[in-house]
């Protein structure tokens, strides 16, 4: 689907700056709920707004995201909406060969070492949880012996996990600006231990995947939820372990229910097709959404293009908003 990407403009006798370029990344393991809804509209508004372009792209590498079920009802859902998009579908399965190269990239620096701690073992740790909810890694399996990993694996397959510098090596401190949320700075052997890069059934990591991808499709602008505003100091790590560039990032407040518990697709928190029954139209949806977030001076119907004149990143609120209860019952 070919959506309306404008070139980068030009002014008199001024350099070209460079196209910004976000991306929509869902995973296809249900139906887009209304977070889901929330944060593509914030991705697509940035980029609109900027005379950017977007990149699509199916996250289903893990075996729960089934090919030809989810993700196409995730591309009708977007189509509905009106947020189009200038490069994609492209998925993650279809890729595997860039993670793996990048994976060895990071075994051949020594980074790399086998986990085999179970899932249980994890979270029954006395270590804290870093603010997306894994488990802060306790370096259980860092000093295993040869003889030690031989033994382990001949009873279950491990894990991959990459070091991280210890709390004192500057180069485990990662600081960024969050476009909503501020100044943010985390220490990686404090707040997430060595993370895991691969999964003991083979499974490349969320964390190694998104840099493999947001780097070679050129995106420079990172929109998506709160929840993952943690992940990104392990990604800027990997991203200057592998020589790939940084992109800006901007995380947008969660959605609520009325009780104060998160939208989620598990709990099919007014997914895209109650949503499309009770409002009707995309503009219908789109307006109450975008005065939720606070860049609509009231909720009153309107479509993608019409929000992009309302949009700046000053504008969006930082708490959660309780949506569900705003919208015609």
């Amino acid at each position: 689907m070919t959506g309306t990407n404008t070139a980068a403009h030009i002014a008199d006798g001024e350099p070209a700056r460079p196209t910004v370029t976000g991306r929509f990344a869902p995973s296809p393991s249900g139906r887009m709920h209304l977070g889901n809804v929330y944060a593509a509209l914030m991705a697509w508004l940035s980029v609109r707004s900027q005379g950017g372009r977007m990149v699509l792209r199916i996250e289903d590498l893990d075996d729960r995201c089934r090919r030809g079920r989810w993700d196409a009802l995730l591309i009708e859902d977007l189509e509905w909406l009106g947020l189009d998009w200038d490069e994609g579908p492209v998925y993650q399965s279809d890729r595997l060969d860039r993670y793996e190269r990048a994976f060895e990239a990071l075994r051949a620096q020594g980074l790399l070492y086998p986990c085999f701690c179970s899932r249980a073992e994890l979270h029954a740790a006395s270590a804290p949880h870093a603010s997306d909810g894994t488990p802060i890694y306790a370096g259980t399996c860092r000093g295993l012996s040869a003889e030690d990993v031989a033994r382990r694996r001949a009873e279950r397959p491990g894990a991959w996990r990459l070091r991280v510098p210890s709390a004192d090596d500057p180069r485990g401190d990662v600081a960024f600006t969050d476009r909503v949320y501020g100044p943010q700075h985390e220490t990686l052997a404090r707040d997430c231990g060595d993370f895991l890069v691969r999964r003991s059934d083979g499974v490349f990591a969320y964390q190694l995947a998104v840099c493999v991808d947001d780097a070679e499709m050129g995106v420079n602008e990172v929109v998506r939820g709160r929840d993952l505003l943690g992940s990104s100091a392990r990604q800027m790590y990997l991203q200057d372990l592998l020589d790939l560039p940084h992109p800006a990032y901007a995380h947008v407040p969660l959605l609520v229910t009325a009780d104060g518990r998160r939208l989620s697709k598990r709990e099919r928190d007014c997914d895209l097709g109650e949503l499309r029954a009770r409002f009707g139209t995309p503009e219908a949806l789109l307006g109450m959404v975008a005065h939720a977030a606070g860049i609509a001076p009231d909720a009153r119907p309107r479509s993608a293009g019409d929000l992009v004149e309302l949009f700046s990143w000053e504008a969006v609120r930082r708490h959660p908003a309780n949506l569900v209860a705003d919208g015609p019952r």
